[in-house]
């Protein structure tokens, strides 16, 4: 992470880290998505909280606490984007159940990724606690930054599929190199759609990895 960003990150952090007291507690932040715009073994179901959803129907009331999350949430990120005096078109969506924040057009946007993700999980982290600050719920939203989370997507989903075709002829099992657990959800979704195979996960954090066995 870059000195700059790092000291904007940090003084995001500090302000918002002591919640009020009838804020539920966040989780930690882990290893390393009406729209509107701004200028164990998990198996498929990996418990984190951190991982996309399936598509699902949401009722008018979630949906109006979703645009407001998404709302939090981009005020939050437009004033972080000014500290690090950064450009960036910030896009708010709903996607399922979650609210979906991106932040898309600036040149310098990939600082705020970072290494296979790590700075992108850890904004990711401190937005949700900015919301939950403001809303005295937990947040799930989902962050983009540069459309890293859906490439990353994209790459994981063909990464599963062709694992899953492979070991259903083979028979044999593929273990995976360790992944965040954005990543092993999406690989155990694309394993999903293969017949004959099975996945689950191994492993403890940063270390945890996917693991494709035939059924």
């Amino acid at each position: 992470m870059s000195e700059t960003v790092q000291q904007a990150v940090t003084a995001e952090a500090a302000e918002i880290a002591e919640p009020t007291e009838d804020v539920e507690p966040a989780a930690a932040v882990v290893e390393t998505a009406e729209t509107s715009t701004r200028t164990s073994s998990e198996g498929p179901a990996e418990a984190s909280g951190d991982e996309p959803d399936a598509a699902e129907e949401s009722s008018p009331d979630v949906d109006g606490v979703l645009v407001q999350e998404g709302d939090i949430a981009g005020d939050y990120l437009e004033r972080l984007l000014d500290l690090l005096d950064y450009d960036g078109d910030i896009d708010l969506d709903v996607e399922g159940s979650r609210a979906a924040v991106s932040i898309d057009g600036g040149e310098d946007l990939d600082k705020l990724v970072g290494p296979r993700g790590n700075v992108l999980e850890a904004l990711q982290e401190l937005t949700r606690l900015a919301v939950q600050q403001e809303t005295g719920v937990r947040s799930r939203l989902m962050l983009d930054i540069a459309g890293w989370r859906s490439d990353r997507r994209d790459e994981l989903s063909e990464l599963g599929r062709t694992t899953a075709e492979r070991v259903a002829q083979s028979g044999e099992s593929v273990r995976l190199q360790p992944m965040t657990p954005f990543e092993r959800k999406v690989v155990h979704d694309a394993v999903a759609t293969v017949s004959g195979v099975t996945s689950e996960s191994e492993g403890e954090e940063p270390r945890r990895r996917v693991v494709v066995l035939p059924e």
